[in-house]
């Protein structure tokens, strides 16, 4: 059992838990279960520390905060508060929210810096803060390193002098300069799927004022998340929108993230497709009115940004880079690209069609603009126009957070030796290794397998994509979780082809 009076009297925050451009830890269940790896005195640290490191960076003390719908997640923040006003701040609380409303707040009330207390889409237990202070980017290695640094050592200025204001009727704002101006004219039904997450207060809203025939699914707030949880990349959660779609006769079904900054599609005929396959498709149709565009994805994404006969002919570019939403908005911001999309949903617009930051509601407008930019095609049509393509939802094995980084370094080293020596991997020559984010080895083919250690969990990433044929994705999926299954720190996958 833990011992009850030192989680209250003393504070608890996992080293670990500060990552690469998150914070995420295991605060506990009424269940119990595994030990918690933060307590309410950690936060009031982390907070305490964030405070301190603004101050030093030179940005004023004012910051936004939110908190997304779990039944911990106020009292994280009220925290969390608690030692960014000892550390001086000037608290701008927009209460319950979306992690894009925290980041429109920074630009609607000028405030430099953001601390969103979200999990996202981790299972109910967790619990995180977004961090930023250069809008619209959020914190990367660096900063993640020198605030952990600073927490872990207690090296805090409390100089005091803080202050808290509750920002009124934030939702509404927000909403507001989503839908403003944007109106569809073709007819749409669209299933707005929510996980029981905090995007459920949002999405259906927001489609029904652009225009769209709204089937809410699962859009009642629950935190203990009763049917999956809110994460359009797991397979349970399109399964269950694509049985909606078919079932209500949708054009399209858009699923939602547990903080809203993310965005799954499945067209009318219940396919569900992946979001870098999305954001191809929204990459031909902003090049058609855009033509020359810049474009950033990660590099769990296809290959289809680099060869796709629509998007060459219209002159775009697309820069692969390190998988992460901190990574790909500052990437999009150095690179000046109109827009960024990451495999894992986070998709970014630069203006005029966003902010630079990652909203999954922004996606949905998107979504609903290039069908309406379409209006003799439907959703099911624009996917099969795409060249065809086999690729792998992401998979992720077990990995302990503290040998993960270093299994990846092996499998890296691996994979060059074997390039080196010229050995095969599934069955080909190795012609390429891309190692921005751990290691994508591509053979003669085209057909490719990523592996890299999450950002997030303690957990590899595995994907695999072939634009030859099935066979010959599961034979690269084969080659790849071979070399994994050397390295006895790799555990049982979450899902897999």
């Amino acid at each position: 059992m833990p011992d009850r009076f030192a989680i209250e009297t003393s504070p608890l925050i996992k080293a670990s838990g500060f990552r690469e451009y998150d914070a995420r830890w295991w605060f506990g269940r009424p269940d119990g279960g595994k030990p918690p790896e933060l307590n309410l005195m950690g936060v009031q640290a982390l907070g305490m520390g964030l405070g301190t490191f603004i101050r030093r960076s030179g940005i004023g003390p004012d910051i936004v905060t939110g908190h997304d719908f779990r039944a911990y997640s106020l009292g994280i923040k009220l925290a969390l508060v608690c030692g960014l006003m000892a550390a001086g701040a000037r608290v701008n609380d927009i209460g319950l929210a979306l992690s894009p409303m925290a980041y429109f707040a920074q630009f609607a009330l000028n405030v430099p810096s953001v601390a969103m207390v979200t999990a996202s889409h981790n299972e109910n237990g967790w619990t995180g803060v977004k961090m930023g202070m250069a809008r619209p980017l959020t914190f990367g290695p660096d900063e993640m390193a020198e605030l952990r640094r600073i927490v872990l050592e207690g090296d805090f200025d409390l100089i005091g002098g803080g202050a808290y204001t509750c920002v009124p009727d934030f939702r509404r704002r927000y909403i507001e300069d989503l839908t403003r101006g944007r109106r569809i004219g073709r007819p749409l039904k669209v299933v707005a799927a929510c996980g029981n997450g905090t995007a459920g207060a949002f999405a259906p809203d927001v489609l029904e004022r652009i225009g769209c025939e709204v089937v809410p699914l699962d859009c009642e707030l629950d935190y203990s998340f009763p049917r999956y949880n809110p994460n359009p990349e797991d397979m349970a959660m399109l399964h269950a929108i694509r049985d909606k779609v078919l079932e209500s006769g949708a054009d399209v079904g858009l699923g939602f993230d547990g903080d809203g900054d993310r965005c799954g599609v499945v067209d009318n005929e219940g396919n569900e497709i992946f979001a870098d396959k999305v954001g191809v498709m929204l990459a031909r149709d902003i090049s058609a009115l855009r033509p020359g565009s810049n474009f950033v994805v990660d590099v769990k994404s296809t290959g289809l940004f680099a060869t796709d006969p629509v998007l060459n002919a219209s002159g775009a570019r697309t820069d692969y880079w390190k998988t992460g939403h901190s990574y790909i908005k500052r990437r999009v911001a150095e690179l000046g690209a109109i827009a960024g999309f990451e495999k894992s949903g986070h998709f970014f617009f630069n203006p005029p069609l966003g902010r630079g930051y990652d909203d999954g509601l922004i996606t949905a407008i998107a979504v609903c603009e290039m069908l309406d930019r379409s209006p003799d095609k439907s959703m099911a049509e624009l996917y099969r126009a795409l060249p065809m393509t086999w690729g792998s939802p992401t998979m992720s094995p077990h990995c302990g957070d503290d040998v993960k980084y270093a299994v990846v370094d092996r499998i890296v080293e691996r994979f060059r030796t074997m390039q080196r020596d010229g050995l095969p991997v599934a069955g080909q020559k190795i012609v390429d290794l891309v190692t921005v984010n751990g290691v994508r080895v591509v053979a003669e083919d085209g057909t490719w397998g990523l592996v890299r250690a999450s950002s997030n969990k303690p957990e590899l990433v595995v994907v695999v994509e072939s634009p030859v044929s099935e066979a010959r994705q599961r034979a690269m999926f084969e080659a790849v979780d071979g070399v994994l299954r050397e390295h006895a720190e790799v555990g049982a996958y979450n899902q897999t082809i």
